[in-house]
């Protein structure tokens, strides 16, 4: 079955313009085209799409991707960095398991000092003024000034609002 760009899209459950970023990246193929210049996708084109979506689902970067399909391209290779590959990301999971652990026994330990009534009050703002950290908060801090990534997989780096 041939599909044009919308209905592929709305086959795999995408948008159109992820298609379009997905070629343009080299993930997909570009397609043939009608006469009338539409896109045509077919069945290959349709598992693709799906297993660079469950790539996306897995965390996976682009370049991971890119690498992921040219095993499933040559399956005779050795799938020894394919292994690799989803034991680093396995790995990172349970990291970011533990800063939120983390985390949440602190913010835990904040919401007790609640004492309630006013701001001035404040037992959370009393804990926050005194800035006391803990050894884990400390090498938290200093891996997230070394690479520029808190250790729940977000960024450090300042975005500049959009208009």
């Amino acid at each position: 079955m041939a599909y044009k760009i919308g209905e592929l899209a709305r086959h795999v459950g995408c948008r159109v313009v992820t298609i379009r970023y997905y070629e343009k990246e080299g993930l997909l193929r570009s397609p043939e085209r009608t006469a009338g210049n539409y896109r045509l996708y077919d069945e290959t084109d349709v598992e693709r799409l799906r297993f660079i979506r469950q790539c996306r689902l897995h965390g996976m970067a682009l370049h991971e991707i890119r690498e992921l399909l040219s095993f499933q391209d040559q399956p005779r290779q050795s799938c020894d960095w394919i292994t690799a590959l989803v034991q680093r990301h396995l790995a990172n999971v349970d990291a970011q398991i533990a800063a939120l652990t983390h985390l949440r026994e602190h913010l835990a330990s904040l919401l007790h000092a609640c004492t309630g009534g006013r701001a001035a009050d404040c037992g959370i703002l009393a804990q926050l003024r005194k800035g006391e950290t803990c050894r884990r908060c400390e090498e938290m801090q200093q891996q997230q000034d070394a690479t520029g990534h808190t250790p729940t997989g977000g960024t450090t780096k300042k975005r500049t609002p959009t208009a």
